[in-house]
């Protein structure tokens, strides 16, 4: 019997005039960073071809390296928080019952704020003088609490934010995928006396790897990219300490005016991203091929 379903299936079609389009207008603005990238810039009229200098430049350069590393540390550890205290959050919410709509509204308004809000928000209720966030860490915790002044305390601000506005995702993400699993499995694991940690761990978390496949990857991409938020309330400082790889690529870019040094940074950090993504996207759906198969 032969299987016809691509055959028959033509809703691809009404997709391809957009897909194209995309696909062009993000070709041309890629040519063109490939094309300064491979060039010193002196003004827009005169350029001098340099080769691969740039990116021999950038693989040596202490900046390029430090704002790697700390956008490294600063994915790993939003993360590290984010998504297990999604997957709390989504296990305590209600599934049936009028509370479901108010719960999922308030959960998901952190995400309708856009990001440079997000920073301004921040900006005013971290502040120690003034903002009910600061004033509660000096005056309550008693602790040294200054996000302008202490890098230590940006780096607690940029990432309690990022809890702050990305959980959420990662929360209605999993929410979705409990709220899909049969109740079926529920009543069996009853009907067997286990535990809720074995329900969790043998029923709700294999089929939770594919939403959590796309929050991980969803939440690190945004995570590695993150611009607006930490410029808003920190500036990139105290120092460099919170300048992470998008504010440096546009300080090269627009402070310093070196466009082929940026454009260099740029595909090297979009390389990054690409191959950090796929490794993600391997290590995610293997570790659910073999709990499916358990």
């Amino acid at each position: 019997m032969n299987d016809n379903r691509f055959s028959d299936n033509k809703a691809w079609f009404l997709v391809l005039p957009a897909t194209l389009l995309v696909a062009f207008a993000s070709l041309i603005p890629f040519m063109a960073v490939v094309n300064y990238s491979l060039q010193i810039v002196f003004s827009m009229e005169n350029h001098a071809f340099i080769g691969w200098e740039a990116f021999r430049e950038a693989l040596t350069n202490d900046e390029f390296r430090g704002a790697f590393f700390r956008q490294v540390i600063y994915t790993a550890i939003v993360l590290g928080i984010e998504v297990p205290l999604g997957i709390g959050v989504a296990l305590t919410m209600p599934r049936t019952g009028r509370a479901v709509g108010p719960v999922l509204v308030v959960l998901a308004l952190p995400l309708l704020v856009p990001w440079n809000v997000v920073g301004l928000i921040w900006q005013i209720f971290a502040r120690g003088d003034i903002g009910l966030f600061g004033a509660f860490v000096n005056n309550w915790l008693h602790l040294d609490y200054n996000y302008s002044t202490g890098s230590l305390s940006a780096w607690f601000t940029v990432v309690i934010m990022s809890v702050w506005h990305w959980t959420s995702l990662v929360a209605l993400l999993c929410y979705a995928g409990l709220c899909a699993i049969p109740g079926a499995f529920y009543q069996a694991a009853r009907i067997d006396g286990a535990s809720r940690w074995a329900v969790f761990r043998y029923i709700e978390l294999p089929k939770l790897r594919g939403v959590l496949t796309i929050a991980i990857l969803l939440r690190f991409v945004y995570s590695f990219k993150v611009y607006a938020e930490p410029l808003t309330v920190t500036g990139g400082g105290p120092g460099d300490s919170t300048t992470f790889m998008t504010e440096m690529l546009a300080n090269t870019a627009i402070g310093q005016f070196e466009y082929g040094k940026a454009a260099a940074y740029g595909l090297l950090y979009f390389l990054i991203i690409l191959l950090i993504s796929y490794v993600f996207y391997l290590v995610l759906t293997r570790v659910g091929t073999s709990q499916g198969s358990e």
